[in-house]
């Protein structure tokens, strides 16, 4: 048997070795009772963290490949009014060559595309000539 006293050091010497809670790093029981979360848990909100990116990604890719196809558009159409302008540019042209070709065949033909060395020397001919009428027409009047 044992003694009262014996029984009540032996309590205590007991509940000595128990540690008690150290109000140095409490927490509230709210966190003591939270629970780690699972590996399967974590990797299930990285995954959807990381859709959630790409998500946002696709949508800014989506974004910039509507604008280039306006852009493309814009360019398409462009590229086509400048095809249109090079062609009216070339008839243009064309007729422009052909109206001067008309007018030189004309100048020659009128006598009009002449240096003015030729223009001396024709008045000259031409002056000769009349000179020439008027002293044969001197000579017949007395």
């Amino acid at each position: 048997m044992t003694i009262p006293e014996y029984y009540d050091r032996r309590v205590r010497r007991i509940n000595d070795n128990i540690p008690e809670p150290s109000h140095e790093n409490s927490q509230s029981m709210e966190e003591h009772l939270r629970v780690v979360p699972s590996e399967l848990e974590i990797i299930k909100q990285d995954f959807e963290r990381r859709n959630a990116e790409l998500e946002k990604k696709m949508k800014q890719m989506e974004e910039e490949k509507m604008n280039l196809r306006l852009d493309e558009d814009v360019q398409k159409l462009e590229a086509k009014r400048l095809r249109k302008g090079k062609t009216k540019a070339k008839e243009d042209l064309d007729s422009l060559k052909t109206n001067y070709k008309k007018l030189r065949l004309s100048m020659r033909t009128a006598g009009l595309g002449k240096t003015s060395e030729q223009w001396h020397k024709e008045i000259r001919e031409e002056k000769n000539k009349a000179d020439s009428w008027e002293r044969k027409f001197q000579e017949v009047i007395p």
